[in-house]
């Protein structure tokens, strides 16, 4: 995995870049989010192949304690996929709510990312 911090707009953010699976669960977005804000980012961005797929099935509940982290420690995350793929009515939803609060949100490419932790 590589950290790479960008500043645009004043503000930094962590960009994750990996080939690899990073998140498996939620101790792993906390480890992800710590060494970010160590190296000055509390925003981050990072690719939904680099998140194990069993998060994007709410029922294994991956994805409520990987908000709740980002939530605790009052950092953003902002995920980059292709989301018309996902069927579940439930992860739609939960998607539309988490782009509405902003502390996580799903979106389709890097401009769009760095738009909206900026």
């Amino acid at each position: 995995m590589n950290i790479d911090i960008l500043n645009p707009f004043g503000n930094s953010i962590a960009e994750i870049q990996s080939d690899e699976i990073e998140i498996v669960n939620a101790q792993d977005a906390l480890d992800i989010m710590v060494n970010c804000t160590y190296q000055g980012a509390r925003k981050i961005i990072i690719h939904e192949k680099n998140i194990i797929p069993e998060f994007f099935n709410l029922s294994s509940g991956i994805a409520g304690e990987v908000l709740q982290k980002f939530s605790t420690y009052d950092a953003q995350l902002s995920i980059i996929g292709d989301y018309d793929k996902f069927s579940s009515k439930s992860l739609r939803d939960f998607i539309y709510e988490s782009n509405k609060v902003g502390r996580v949100t799903f979106v389709n490419s890097m401009a769009e990312a760095r738009e909206r932790l900026r």
